[in-house]
């Protein structure tokens, strides 16, 4: 593995499968009575967050403190940067005080990129703009696994608002490497802008048409957030017009059943619920939802394993 994690283009299939099959070890800490290994005991990591978060910051933070590190969380609104500081001159104050690692998110895509490139520490993207997420593509891929055994071979459908995504970049180069059958769904004016290109040199397919997807019985259908909050124009005339055309609602929810009675539903989150996804899909026997924010803290537990403490036991 490289000694930053900023991309899921940093990682060949065998380092994605050596973070997963390290997840599996992770994960049984989960499961034990005292919740804590000594692996990073004397390490410091520090959670730099210019944008909110609840699943990613909580489960760094819960990562790095049950594998013994001293875990320190910093909001963009709790930093110097909100009296003018420049991101250069913050991360280079922080790890001037001997930080070992930095996880990272920020508004700006490249961001991370940029801050690995000032500074000594581990950097680790944890959202950069609408480019990438690679922990969480991590995460669903070993969500997945733990349902279906495997991820290659399998039908993957992505729907929702992909322009604004970083989660469906890293999907997109995570879910190929491992040779799952990935198509993207989405209105035209939330596909971004170059997608057949991309679909063409790297072999995933898309259409406009949710139904045409669901009929395909995918194994998997991943649906994302509406980001309103990146929205600045009309990218749809109503949220009902939206959730008669792309939302996972009753009744699709019954139409991917009948196609597929081992399909999994999953979502990144946060939720729309009644917006792209329906109460009932939500909740449903399918839903991996809540599978993937427990296997965030062992994926990310391992991501710190392998850039922090390396080889050896991780018990």
């Amino acid at each position: 593995m490289n000694k930053h994690l900023l991309s899921m283009a940093d990682l060949s299939l065998a380092d994605i499968e050596l973070l997963l099959d390290t997840a599996v070890q992770m994960q049984e800490v989960q499961h034990r009575d005292v919740k804590k290994i000594p692996t990073l005991r004397g390490r410091t990591v520090i959670n730099l967050f210019f944008e909110d978060s609840t699943r990613t910051r909580s489960s760094f933070e819960i990562a790095g403190k049950w594998m013994s590190a001293d875990t320190i969380n910093i909001s963009g609104k709790g930093s110097s940067t909100s009296k003018g500081e420049s991101l250069r001159d913050t991360v280079l104050t922080i790890c001037a005080m001997g930080v070992d690692a930095l996880v990272m998110r920020h508004s700006a895509s490249g961001a991370a990129h940029q801050v690995a490139q000032w500074v000594d520490a581990v950097v680790i993207n944890a959202g950069d703009g609408t480019h990438e997420h690679p922990s969480q593509a991590l995460l669903d891929a070993y969500t997945i696994k733990q349902h279906h055994g495997r991820v290659e071979g399998l039908k993957v459908a992505i729907v929702g608002d992909l322009l604004h995504s970083r989660v469906v970049r890293s999907n997109l180069i995570s879910l190929r490497t491992q040779g799952a059958d990935v198509t993207i769904v989405a209105p035209p004016t939330l596909m971004p802008s170059g997608i057949r290109d991309w679909a063409a040199r790297d072999g995933f397919a898309l259409t406009y048409d949710f139904d045409e997807a669901l009929a395909a019985g995918p194994d998997v259908l991943m649906m994302l957030r509406v980001q309103r909050e990146r929205m600045s124009g009309g990218f749809f005339p109503t949220e009902r017009e939206y959730t008669e055309g792309y939302g996972l609602t009753r009744d699709r929810l019954a139409t991917l059943m009948s196609r597929n009675e081992r399909a999994v539903i999953a979502h990144p989150g946060p939720m729309n619920r009644g917006l792209e996804i329906s109460p009932e899909a939500a909740d449903a026997a399918s839903s991996v939802i809540l599978d993937q924010v427990s296997a965030g803290v062992a994926v990310r537990m391992a991501i710190l394993y392998h850039l922090l403490a390396g080889e050896g036991n991780v018990q």
